[in-house]
């Protein structure tokens, strides 16, 4: 498994798919990489010199934001429209779909599990709901 900017792509793929695995790199930037570094696509990430792992480094560094950069950037702007109190800073708070999905149905990903919410039928049910507290 060859190391790109501390990050272990796997070296049973095409390069342009293994390099997918740093965050921040997708299908097209994968692409225009392996095209700026002049390295064959189809050739596996194992398969790879260690002077074309550094040039694929270098070139990462110079023009790309990957990894932490990238996390800490996307974590800054999503504080800032919190802050601010925009519509969808107030999504992103409650922990509900920001980009307009809806929510009576489906949501489940953002929402979280179903959490029962009513009365509880049956003295039997009721006894146990109270021993559950």
């Amino acid at each position: 498994m060859p190391r790109v900017l501390g990050i272990d792509i796997p070296g049973f793929k095409r390069v342009d798919y293994a390099l997918r695995y740093i965050h921040g790199i997708g299908p097209r930037s994968a692409r225009d990489l392996v095209r700026k570094a002049g390295i064959d696509p189809a050739k596996k990430a194992n398969d790879l010199a260690d002077e074309e792992v550094t040039k694929l480094a270098q070139i990462l560094q110079q023009d790309y934001r990957v990894e932490g950069d990238l996390r800490r950037e996307v974590s800054q702007n999503i504080r800032r429209i919190v802050s601010i109190g925009s519509y969808r800073g107030l999504r992103h708070r409650r922990g509900l779909p920001v980009r307009g999905q809806r929510t009576s149905t489906n949501a489940r990903t953002r929402k979280g599990p179903r959490r029962t919410v009513g009365a509880v039928r049956g003295k039997e049910a009721r006894s146990a709901a109270k021993q559950a507290k």
